[in-house]
Parts: C-alpha cells; sequence; structure tokens
C-alpha cells in the first residue's frame, strides 16, 4: 500500500521523483513518489509520496483482489 517495485534495464537514482500511474481495464492508479532503491540493470523500488483517497481505495481493491488470487494486470 505504500509504494511498489517496478522492472526495468535502466531504474533512476534512489531520490529521484516519480509519477506512477498503473492502468487495468476501466480504473487506473496515479501516485507520486520517490524511488527508494535501484538494482542495477534490474528495476526499482519506490514508495508513493502522495496517494489521493481514490486512488488509495484502488490500490485497497486490488491488493484485496491479488489476496484472493486476482491479480491485476498492467497494459
Amino acid at each position: 500500500m505504500q509504494g511498489c517495485y517496478l522492472e526495468m534495464p535502466n531504474p533512476f537514482p534512489e531520490g529521484t521523483p516519480v509519477t506512477i500511474e498503473i492502468y487495468k481495464d476501466t480504473e487506473f492508479l496515479e501516485a507520486h513518489a520517490v524511488v527508494a532503491f535501484r538494482e542495477p540493470s534490474e528495476g526499482m523500488g519506490v514508495k508513493f509520496d502522495q496517494l489521493q483517497p481514490y486512488f488509495a481505495s484502488v490500490l485497497a481493491n486490488w491488493v484485496k483482489l491479488a489476496k484472493n488470487g486476482s491479480r491485476p494486470k498492467p497494459h
């Protein structure tokens, strides 16, 4: 609920501010975040900085679905 891991070949340096957008069918999540750690050539972990209440509820629903075995798949 406080962040996510993003797989990518060229992750940004720690401390870089980013905006995360995840789309699933008719829902989407947008969050301002900061890079918390990076793994060169692998990806980076980001910590959400600002998560609007609407997007927090979308994320909570996705987490609930994931715990029940139905994971949202990003496009």
